[in-house]
């Protein structure tokens, strides 16, 4: 199909040799054109190309065919006009991950303290008589022992690199993964194009120049273009222009649409006039630094509730740090974290590592100083020694001695494996997730999902199957119960049905063959629209010759589908001047519509109010009650006589019509469903229905679901009683009414996006009950963008989900099912409790190791565990034990616990309780070791060994005795809600096995050839038995403080606290205000830079902060707080002048409240939330 050049001349495109290729417009004519708007684009485009179509005919593309869809012709588009993407930040090189590791302070000093421990090792100092310094460099056995004096700096220096490699890698695989989830993600972004007059999804980044794109509403506007046909057509530019007012588009008006926007009405088609970096989106980011300059910055759009922002963020990147330490003057300023920016889990932890991060420093100062106290002490005072400057340079090996010590002290004190577990474990459900449907798009949903305790899901798709059938229909004044035949009809009313049916929908809604043999017919577009073309090919019609007849050129007017009408309508021109429009819509609007009604000869009769009622008793109420929605169709004629009707006041032209037929149509609850939602409400999860459908329809859904049981005290009602509830006289929305529905409020029907959302704010902001509520909501409609964005995890629809909603939300469901978000809860769960086992282990090491170093050092003038012993046992105990204990699989049994809430500790009761009872069992065995260990094994004594004596026995018994406890001890962490069977499911995670017989095996190696690096000397197969005989001690002393009721163990303090309601309360005070965490407030005040250090943690949160935003940084901190202006929108109008008008439109309440939220919205009770311009 050469196509269009042969129907469209390129005018005298190649005769002018500035333009590009073969192209008879430039990249910058398009992009000087694209910049105009309204008016002056139309008079740019009238006096250059002519029309619309002489822009087509240059750009070789017909408005009809679009293009052939050629390779060649592509790659020509791709050479001249660029490519429909802006290209991503560079990733890091891993040298570059290395390097930042290295900026670890607790790792600086230690490099610092080897390097001058090396030093020191190689300087003799000349003739320096060794009695004159006392016993200090007494006692080494031969000149070949203090050679090796280099040995331990080295192997410290050696641990240092082994650390910082581990931690760049898992950089490094972190962010590749995220980049793989990024591409995923963008991949299966698809748009509407039409390629040879065959409409098809194409991925948005093959979009070209001259491609004819259909969009609708919901859509995102993946390129600028041109509008070539439009109806009913508005666009929301906030994202753009920041204006919030709906624009709306037609070819005489306003024709240019820009990327970036969304459709937030009607439909229409547009030619491309731009793509990638020369779009107005991409001309925004190649300003801000992205595009070609380097890419400096990773630029996402992020969905404001208005719109779209634009925000720059950069992969945990180097400016993310420096920035922070510019504005770390500015803090209180800058710092606005708001309730839903700091996820539970992240507020707790870094308010556990900062005390932990104190502790840890003032236990290794104190170590240091008590050390040097007693050497300088026992030296100078007790045996009255003299400074002598020939011994300066021992002493200071002593001191430098001393100092490595407190560093140990210090880098086993403070848990950097913390942040490392939260995103070994964050990273490995969010892959694990991908297969149960879960497309996770912030990192820190997951874990949040654990601590729901509501959740409020739409009905149709998520809840019921979304397949539409018509099963009942009332027509000719007879109720069929079930699709009649097509000879029980008058022909007359036949085919006035069949027409308004096939014409009065979108036509990109069809119903094609079944893609196997005798699978379903499979249906494309709005379901609601298939289930009444799936009646006129039951009634054995076709709908496709209607439509090949009537092409949408033809369609004179048409009304698009919105949350305000609940109704579409579409008009067209009779040959006599005279005009048809057809209409449908939710039954109860368009019967009040309706002044005649088709009777059983297919002849009009008059159809009063009290018939109405009626038939609302007799026909919808008990079709409603069946669980089936009901769908008038009507229709209206226009005489020519009268002449033309004004189009714009729609309340006159949506009156008077000619009701036709009313339909029952069926949507099947999906069977998984109710047992889901059992399963749901066994975990101490409320599930809570929020519909646009019919109150009668939506209490039957909720019955099958489960959502409803007999016999419970519960509400069911509608948007406008919920309204009526809530609000005062001034029609604000009021928390103290509110918190009287809520808590007993299962199902909202016939609401608006605006109830939706005003619901999960009320219900988030609720202060009623001991904690704080965590809201799960589904949406997949444009409006329900705001709802989205409020929750504490949005759930959107992947499959009939629009472009917004997917924007907005933290969690994609890929299949709209109802049970992938119990799946998420599951996992949720799992996090929490796989950093909960790894704290639970870690602590237990910590408290240990840190006061045997400092109660040995204090008693002994020694570590018992050297600095390199310690780095291994840091080594082990946070790295490795983070991998085996973050990746646990999720079990059944999460699910039957209740939700830990916003304010449970970190730390349990029990989990104290193990803590602190295994560190009894693990000093007792260690101390004995210490003190007696040498008469038990009957081997020599290596306490108060000189410097540089070689490795002991003793010693050696001593770290590897504590390496076993920490091993078996590993397996008791596995639970921690007090199971007695720690070896339960052991089997389903290899890697957790394969740590721990890792370990075990490294472990041998170290001890046997460890030799002077590690301090260790070959144990004998008697003394490696006992080792092992004591660690397996760990087993048998689990098992007595499980025995141990942990109520009885009041004295036990929790820790790791969320937010306390009074911390909320103010925090509530502050909203809008700059607010700042606490514990971030309390890490500002003095050790900033020490922190920085100490705690890798807060890199960490950085780094999955960065996932989260870098990923996706949607959410502009800025843009939080829009969402409490977004309820003072000037549309919204009170209650009170609103009902004044509903008594004339005889309408919902509020319909101008959706407008407001930006008009689209949620279809009602007569459609499901479509794809569809037209529903």
């Amino acid at each position: 199909m050469a196509n269009n050049t042969a129907d469209h001349p390129a005018g005298n495109s190649v005769a002018e040799g500035n333009h590009d290729g073969d192209f008879g417009v430039t990249v910058m004519d398009l992009r000087e054109l694209m910049e105009l708007r309204s008016a002056e684009a139309v008079g740019k485009i009238q006096e250059a190309y002519g029309d619309v179509q002489g822009i087509c005919r240059r750009l070789k593309t017909s408005p009809i065919e679009g293009l052939s869809g050629n390779p060649v012709d592509l790659e020509k588009r791709h050479a001249s006009y660029g490519q429909n993407f802006i290209p991503p930040k560079k990733a890091k090189t891993f040298l570059q991950l290395v390097w930042e590791a290295l900026q670890d302070v607790t790792l600086i000093i230690l490099e610092i303290a080897a390097i001058i421990s090396l030093g020191l090792s190689f300087y003799h100092p000349p003739g320096g008589n060794s009695e004159a310094c006392g016993e200090v460099a007494g006692g080494v056995e031969d000149e070949g022992e203090s050679q090796a004096g280099w040995i331990e700096g080295a192997a410290i220096l050696f641990s240092v690199i082994i650390v910082v490699l581990v931690t760049a890698f898992n950089d490094w695989s972190k962010e590749k993964q995220f980049r793989g989830l990024q591409s995923r993600i963008e991949q299966e972004q698809k748009f509407t194009v039409i390629r040879k007059g065959q409409v098809i999804q194409i991925p948005v980044a093959e979009m070209v120049v001259g491609d004819i794109a259909q969009i609708k509403y919901g859509d995102l506007l993946p390129a600028d273009g041109i509008l070539i046909q439009g109806n009913d057509l508005k666009i929301d530019e906030s994202s753009l222009t920041g204006e919030s007012d709906q624009v709306r588009k037609s070819l005489e008006k306003d024709p240019m649409l820009l990327s970036g926007t969304h459709v937030m009405e009607g439909s229409g088609r547009m030619v491309v006039s731009a793509v990638g970096l020369n779009s107005q989106t991409g001309i925004i980011f190649t300003l801000l630094g992205a595009g070609d300059h380097d890419e400096e910055k990773k630029v996402k759009k992020t969905k404001t509730q208005d719109g779209i922002a634009l925000e720059i963020q950069p992969l945990k990147s180097d400016e993310a740090a420096d920035s922070e330490e510019k504005e770390e003057v500015k803090a209180v300023k800058k710092v606005n974290v708001t309730k839903k920016e700091k996820s539970v889990l992240q507020g707790k932890l870094t308010k556990l590592a900062v005390q932990i991060g104190k502790a840890g420093l003032i236990m290794s100062a104190v170590t240091v100083i008590i050390l040097i106290l007693f050497f300088v002490i026992d030296n100078f005072g007790i045996q009255g020694r003299s400074w002598v400057a020939e011994c300066t340079p021992i002493y200071i090996q002593y001191f430098v001695k001393f100092f490595i010590i407190g560093v140990t002290v210090l880098v086993v004190a403070v848990p950097e494996g913390l942040p490392l577990a939260v995103t070994i474990s964050l990273a490995y459900s969010v892959k694990k997730m991908m297969k149960d449907n879960n497309l996770v798009r912030h990192l820190d949903a997951c874990e949040t999902m654990g601590n729901a305790t509501a959740i409020c899901s739409d009905k149709t798709g998520t809840l019921t199957m979304n397949r539409m059938t018509v099963v009942q229909a009332y027509l000719g004044d007879t109720h069929y119960r079930t699709v009649p035949e097509p000879d029980a009809i008058k022909p007359e009313t036949l085919e006035i049905m069949i027409n308004s049916i096939a014409i009065n929908s979108a036509y990109t809604t069809k119903i094609l063959p079944p893609e196997k043999e005798g699978g379903l017919p499979r249906h494309v577009g709005n379901k609601t629209e298939c289930a009444l073309l799936g009646l006129v090919l039951e009634l054995k019609k076709d709908y496709q010759p209607i439509r090949d007849e009537i092409p949408e050129e033809k369609l004179y007017k048409v009304y698009t589908f919105n949350s305000a009408r609940k109704s579409m309508s579409t008009v067209l021109k009779n040959a006599d001047g005279g005009y048809r429009m057809y209409s449908k819509g939710a039954s109860e609007i368009v019967l009040r519509k309706c002044s005649s009604i088709l009777d059983a000869q297919g002849q009009p009769r008059n159809f009063k109010p009290k018939d109405r009622d009626e038939m609302v008793k007799k026909v919808i109420e008990p079709m409603a009650c069946d669980g089936l929605r009901t769908i008038c169709v009507a229709y209206r004629d226009f005489p020519a006589a009268a002449g033309e009707p004004d189009w714009e006041s729609e309340n006159d032209i949506l009156n008077d019509l000619t009701c036709i037929v009313v339909v029952g149509i069926e949507d099947p609850v999906r069977h998984e469903v109710p047992e889901a939602i059992a399963k749901c409400q066994r975990a101490g999860i409320t599930v809570r229905m929020v519909t646009g459908d019919n109150i009668n329809t939506a209490r039957a859904i909720a019955t099958k679901c489960g959502i409803l049981l007999p016999g419970e005290d519960f509400l069911c009602m509608e948007g406008k009683e919920f309204n009526q509830l809530i609000r005062n006289d001034q029609g604000e929305v009021e928390q103290e009414r509110l918190d009287k529905v809520w808590p007993k409020l299962r199902v909202l029907a016939r609401s608006s996006p605006t109830d939706k959302h005003t619901l999960v704010k009320g219900i988030i902001d609720s202060l009623v009950g001991e904690t704080r509520q965590v809201v799960a909501v589904t949406g997949d409609g444009t409006n329900d963008g705001p709802a989205l964005k409020k929750a504490d995890v949005g759930f959107a629809m992947g499959i009939a989900g629009t472009d917004v909603a997917k924007e907005a939300s933290d969690i994609i469901l890929t299949d709209d099912n109802f049970t992938s978000i119990v799946k998420a809860v599951m996992w949720g769960r799992n996090v929490y409790d796989s950093i909960s086992k790894f704290l639970q282990f870690q602590l237990t090491v910590n408290v240990v190791a840190v006061i045997v170093a400092f109660t040995g050092a204090c008693i002994t003038q020694d570590s018992p565990l050297k600095a390199v012993q310690m780095l291994w046992v840091n080594l082990i105990m946070d790295t490795l034990a983070s991998l085996a204990l973050a990746t646990e699989p999720p079990t059944e049994s999460l699910l039957l616990r209740r939700p830990y809430g916003r304010n449970k500790p970190l730390i349990s009761r029990t989990m104290m309780k193990n803590i602190l009872g295994h560190a009894v069992y693990q000093l007792v065995i260690i101390f004995t070791l210490l003190f007696a260990g040498e008469k038990i094994f009957n081997i020599d004594n290596g306490r108060n060994s000189p410097l540089h004596s070689p490795p002991s026995e003793h010693y050696t018994i001593v770290f590897n005795v504590f390496v076993m406890m920490q091993l078996f001890n590993e397996i008791n962490a596995r639970k921690i809600h007090g199971e007695r069977n720690v070896f339960e499911g052991i089997y389903r995670n290899p890697i957790f096995c394969s740590v721990v017989l890792g370990t075990f095996a490294l472990q041998i190696v170290i001890v046997q050839f460890g030799g002077k690096p590690f301090s260790c000397t070959a144990l004998t197969i008697d003394q490696w038995l006992w080792c092992v005989f004591i660690g397996v001690g760990e087993l048998l002393w689990g098992q007595l403080i499980s025995a141990v009721p942990t109520h009885r163990l009041k004295f036990l303090k929790e820790a790791g606290h969320g937010t306390t309601k009074e911390e909320m309360h103010e925090e509530e005070m502050t909203e809008g205000a700059d607010e700042i965490d606490h514990a971030e407030m309390e890490m500002r005040r003095g050790q900033i830079l020490w922190f920085r250090g100490l705690n890798r943690i807060q890199t960490q949160i950085k780094v999955v902060n960065a996932f989260r935003s870098s990923l996706y940084p949607m959410e502009s901190p800025e843009s939080r707080s829009s969402i409490h202006s977004f309820m003072s929108h000037p549309e919204f109008v009170p209650q009170s002048e609103e009902e004044a008008r509903t008594v004339t439109e005889e309408a919902d309440p509020l319909p101008s409240a959706s407008s407001g939220a930006g008009g689209g919205g949620d279809p009602p009770a007569a459609f499901p939330r479509g794809h569809e311009s037209s529903i």
